[in-house]
């Protein structure tokens, strides 16, 4: 699509522009308000929505403000402003943190959400309830002609009321007689009657319909820069390449060249057409056009289309402390990092501890956590945010269940020895069950296997010759090759959590060695309980063919005597 624009002569002011573009981005984050009053350097807003107390207040901490303070006459006025058509009860800043009302002190011992109890005005209700138990939050209502009516903070009021502190606020635009001006604030409402207009505020002149922008305490005319509300101008804003911000049209229409903003119909033959321009067409001389882009995008190499650049490469994008610029197709944003979140105009620590990511210990870091494990643990190489028993020793005290003492553990490579009414772990050499194809040192909780000059260590425990014979490995020339199984980490900062277990109670191995030995047990004992019941059965039935002997004896002698 081709336009058609005429540059400005304004100043480049792209480098304080980009703290403006940072102000403007960390209130447009959410809904905006129903109505709005700027006075000297404040700004209330009203808000419909039902919240509680802390709602409504994260709600105006989210717009870079607070719940509104009524500490003089003036603000109390501001009420009659603010909710002359409504009759609901909306939250004001005012609350008891703790204990019990104060009826001597004006507050009465509340405190207003900035944390101080100055104020020159109260306006209780003569049904101020002072007992303990008492609501501790605040709403006012037009019907209770605006009291400080206590309610309950998790109870929902009808809406609730910011306030807007700021500094460099522009005064009304300066009319001619048959003049007006419109203004609308960062904020999201607007207005012909406001008093004080904060910066990043825009006015339109009528009927010139000349747009302005509060910069520094006074108004820019548009077109302005292209990052902030696409410059003032009505179509689109594109910088030639002077750099200069301009406004550019639709084909068809033709910049107005009073205000250099609004579009009108074209009256005469567009020059710009037989450029084909993808973009912007702009007159470069007078009587002479050329093609130039969006903000965003440069001109290719053939004059006339555009390709995405990256805003990103420009250091001044996105100052604020943990912000970081994101390109986008013809344009950037401004995100927070990671491990930041945000908050207001802010991009705040997360503190990834309150997810309880680790199966221990968490220490919150800035941007990032650190796991830890408990006494006799160790992290997990395998998953930094889980634990493992860890001995580092000979032997260790077992870990057993306090609630049942056989059930105890040892950490991999330990298998468990009672002692008494104790439990210990013992290391277990893993090298006297061959594991390794040639050397192997044994090491607590593991083992390291190594080759012999002229091999190379695979998978961690096979020696495979090596293409070249002669070629030492190993430390120090020593032609051995080794491969440590496990490497203890004490302490891991961990990118993302996951699922958490239980340590198992016994490895692999352990568990192997244990089979191994309870089979052979069992054989040994079937073998001796065979042989025991052979040799009673062979002695029994000797002694049962020689008693019909000794009585066939018994019966001859009698016979005999007879």
């Amino acid at each position: 699509m081709s336009g058609h624009c005429r540059g400005s002569t304004m100043k480049d002011v792209s480098g304080p522009f980009a703290f403006l573009l940072v102000f403007l981005v960390g209130r447009a984050c959410c809904a905006g308000p129903s109505s709005g009053y700027c006075i000297d350097s404040q700004c209330f807003t009203v808000f419909r929505q039902p919240s509680s107390f802390r709602a409504a207040q994260d709600a105006c901490a989210d717009r870079g403000g607070h719940l509104m303070t009524v500490r003089s006459s003036v603000s109390h006025d501001i009420l009659f402003i603010l909710l002359a058509n409504l009759t609901e009860n909306f939250w004001i800043g005012l609350h008891l943190l703790a204990g019990c009302p104060d009826s001597p002190d004006a507050l009465r011992g509340f405190q207003w959400v900035t944390k101080d109890a100055e104020s020159d005005f109260s306006n209780w209700p003569p049904s101020f309830d002072s007992g303990c138990s008492a609501p501790r939050c605040v709403t006012v209502s037009q019907q209770s002609d605006f009291k400080w009516t206590q309610e309950p903070c998790a109870q929902k009021a009808a809406g609730f009321l910011c306030e807007h502190a700021f500094s460099n606020q522009c005064a009304r635009l300066a009319l001619l007689p048959g003049e007006s001006a419109t203004y609308t604030t960062p904020l999201g409402f607007g207005g012909e009657d406001l008093l004080s207009l904060m910066p990043g505020s825009t006015a339109v002149r009528m009927p010139s319909e000349t747009k302005y922008v509060c910069f520094s305490e006074q108004w820019l005319q548009a077109p302005w820069t292209c990052e902030i509300s696409e410059g003032g101008c009505e179509y689109k804003c594109a910088v030639d390449p002077s750099n200069t911000p301009s406004c550019y049209c639709p084909p068809g229409q033709s910049l107005n060249p009073d205000n250099l903003v609004t579009c009108e119909d074209q009256v005469t033959d567009d020059p710009c057409v037989a450029l084909r321009c993808a973009q912007v067409c702009y007159e470069e001389e007078a009587g002479r056009y050329a093609c130039t882009c969006d903000h965003g995008f440069q001109l290719a190499e053939d004059g006339r289309t555009c390709v995405d650049f990256n805003d990103c490469r420009d250091e001044r994008q996105c100052p604020g402390d943990n912000f970081m610029c994101l390109n986008t197709v013809g344009g950037f944003q401004c995100v927070c990092q990671v491990g930041f979140q945000p908050s207001g105009e802010l991009c705040v620590d997360t503190d990834e501890c309150a997810q309880a990511p680790c199966e221990h210990e968490c220490v919150n870091t800035h941007g990032s956590y650190e796991c830890a494990c408990f006494p006799g643990y160790r992290v997990s190489p395998e998953s930094p945010d889980k634990c493992e028993l860890y001995c580092g020793k000979p032997e260790c005290p077992a870990e057993c269940d306090p609630n049942d003492r056989f059930q105890c553990y040892c950490p991999g490579g330990y298998i468990s020895e009672e002692r008494g009414h104790d439990v210990f772990c013992i290391d277990m050499d893993e090298c006297s069950f061959f594991f390794c194809d040639q050397g192997c040192v044994n090491t607590y909780g593991s083992y390291q296997c190594s080759c012999n000059p002229g091999y190379t260590l695979v998978d961690g425990f096979k020696c495979v010759r090596s293409d070249d014979e002669d070629a030492d490995g190993g430390p120090e020339g020593s032609g051995m090759t080794t491969d440590p199984i496990i490497t203890p980490t004490p302490r891991v900062v961990v990118p993302q959590p996951g699922p958490t277990r239980r340590p198992s109670g016994v490895s692999t191995g352990a568990l192997v060695g244990i089979i191994a030995c309870t089979a052979l047990f069992v054989v040994l004992l079937v073998f001796a309980v065979y042989h025991l019941l052979n040799r009673r059965g062979k002695a029994g039935g000797a002694g049962a063919l020689k008693a019909p002997e000794g009585e066939a004896h018994g019966l001859e002698r009698v016979a005999g005597h007879t």
